[in-house]
This record gives structure tokens, C-alpha cells and sequence, in this order.
């Protein structure tokens, strides 16, 4: 079963003269395979990629902190903290903490490998992209509302939807020549009436769910430490799926991207469907029995098999 390790404050290393934090990267690790990962779309709002470094406005507290991150020889993450450059250390410990979580950095990759090796769906795509992390989202809200925004549409059209989203209520910094856009607050969107993002051409239901969802984070109905405090997947999906606009695919896209559960498994995905039917070499894609057979041997990893094999189609 997968085990995720906490971030140890002890092994930051704090630069004043770069303002900078070095994160130790575990083995199997490679920077590139993530960076391919996040440079996969021309539209995304949330990050930028520029020479191998990642610039992001990650929410520390009421004010974002804009950093920049980068890998020398998969040795350490470099952590660079751009705004603000004075800095608390339990601060710092935030900014580590987010970057821990984004790259999945607590998880012990060897036992999926193993299980990779042995497995003739996960075997190619594991040496295809070995050393990739899961990427994750570590906000709730964000990862909520990228699901809900992905329902039964194209990923172009859903960038769209959410650069409109973070640019009409996003928090955003203007540095060096960039703009850098930090996720809504819930607090922002629970404010609004559905035409306010039916004008963005979310449908009349996709913005009732987003400001639902919002307004049950800001009347603390919905926590990420509620959901966590529950442990077990089967409890996690429950509560979820008592949500509003929320269903089986969106609740397991969540259980994997931010709640970090190895056995969430989206298992109506299409693009895992299209990855299936790629990587068999099949006419028509595997019925969801077929899949649930095919699956059967990922038990306890089925959220990273799921992402590998997204990894396929881009």
C-alpha cells in the first residue's frame, strides 16, 4: 500500500543570500518528466514554465507568494521566493510544504515500479516515464472546481473556462513583465449569482455547483483536513458524493489530485478509456468491466496507474 511521508522541517535548507529553500528529492525522481507533464498545455493560467523553471503564485495565508522552481541533476528542488523576500521561517515551511505536496514527494515510488514491471498495461508506460510524479493540486477548492469545470467537456475548452475564472476573480501579481494569477477564493465565488459565470459560458448547473461548493468551504462544511481526518477512501468518496454537481469521476479526480487517496480510481475517465485502448492496441475502447479487470492487480496504486496512463495522450 502506498505511504505518503510528511514533509521533515529539518531538511530545508534556507539561502538568504538567494532566498531560496532546497526540498531533498526521493528516488525514483526525475524533473523532466514533471516539467513535461506541466508544460502539456499553451493555455494554462496558473503557472509559467520558462527555461526549465516553474514561476507559480502559490497562497500562503491572505497573500500569495510568487516562487520559482528548478532541479539541478534531480539532486534537490530549488525553491526560489521571489515576493515577498522577507520571509518567517514557518512561512517558509508553508512554501515547502505546498511544493511537497504539488510534487508528490512524500510518496515511496519503488513498490509502483515493482508492481509496474510485472504488469503488462503499466509495464511500458513506467520506463516510458519513469521518475514522473504525480502532479497534485494541492488546494481543495481548486481541485473541486477543476473538476467540476472538466465535466463532459473537451481539456481545451476547459482551460478556457478556468483562465476566465482565475482572470475575472483570481488574485493576480504583476512581476518583471508577467502576470501570475493565483486561484479564486472560495470566499470570492460563494459571493457571486450564476450569471456571473454563466457569462463566462459555464453552463447554468457548472455554476451553481462552483458556488456551491464555495459556499460550504466558507461556512466550514467542507475542509481538505476534514476529509483527511476521515482516512479511509471509501468514507472520503462518501462525503464527496453528498456534494451537489458532484459524482463518481469528479470525487475520485479529487481523491487523486488533492487528497492524495492511492486507490481513488476515475474509473468512467475517457481519457483513461482512450489510454486503455492506446496502449492494448485495441479497435474500440474496454467497457468498464473489462477496465475493472485489467485493474485488478494495481490495488493500492490505482491513482498512479490512472496517471501514467493519462501520460500516454500528450
Amino acid at each position: 500500500m502506498q505511504q505518503h511521508h510528511p514533509l521533515d522541517p529539518s531538511m530545508l535548507q534556507w539561502n538568504e543570500a538567494t532566498s531560496s529553500l532546497a526540498l531533498p528529492i526521493p528516488e525514483p525522481y526525475r524533473y523532466e518528466q514533471n516539467l513535461g507533464y506541466l508544460s502539456r498545455s499553451t493555455n494554462e493560467c496558473l503557472f509559467r514554465v520558462d527555461n526549465s523553471e516553474i514561476f507559480k503564485l502559490i497562497p500562503i495565508g491572505d497573500n500569495p507568494v510568487l516562487i520559482a522552481v528548478h532541479s539541478e541533476e534531480n539532486r534537490e528542488l530549488r525553491i526560489r521566493v521571489l515576493t515577498p523576500h522577507e520571509l518567517p521561517s514557518t512561512v517558509r515551511e508553508e512554501i515547502a510544504r505546498y511544493v511537497w505536496e504539488w510534487f508528490d514527494l512524500g510518496t515511496d515510488l519503488t513498490p509502483f515500479y515493482a508492481l509496474g514491471a510485472a504488469d503488462p498495461i503499466l509495464q511500458r508506460v513506467t520506463q516510458d516515464f519513469y521518475g514522473l510524479r504525480l502532479m497534485g493540486i494541492p488546494d481543495l477548492f481548486e481541485a473541486m472546481s477543476w473538476g467540476i469545470i472538466g465535466q463532459q467537456i473537451n481539456l481545451t475548452f476547459a482551460y478556457t473556462l478556468k483562465r476566465r475564472l482565475v482572470e475575472a476573480y483570481g488574485t493576480r501579481l504583476d512581476w518583471e513583465g508577467h502576470t501570475y494569477w493565483a486561484f479564486p477564493t472560495p470566499q470570492r465565488i460563494a459571493a457571486l449569482l450564476p450569471e456571473a459565470l454563466t457569462a463566462l459560458q459555464f453552463t447554468g448547473k457548472k455554476a451553481e455547483y462552483l458556488i456551491g461548493v464555495a459556499k460550504l468551504m466558507t461556512d466550514g462544511l467542507l475542509a481538505k483536513e476534514a476529509l483527511l481526518a476521515l482516512g479511509d477512501y471509501a468514507e472520503m468518496e462518501k462525503k464527496l458524493l453528498l456534494i451537489r454537481g458532484i459524482g463518481p469521476w469528479t470525487a475520485n479526480y479529487v481523491l487523486m489530485r488533492c487528497l492524495r487517496n492511492p486507490a481513488a480510481f476515475p474509473l468512467a475517465d475517457v481519457g483513461l478509456h482512450n489510454a486503455l485502448k492506446h496502449v492494448l492496441g485495441l479497435e474500440q475502447k474496454p467497457t468498464l468491466a473489462q477496465i475493472q479487470e485489467l485493474a485488478a492487480g494495481w490495488r493500492g496504486w490505482e491513482a498512479y496507474a490512472t496517471f501514467y496512463l493519462w501520460r500516454v495522450l500528450y
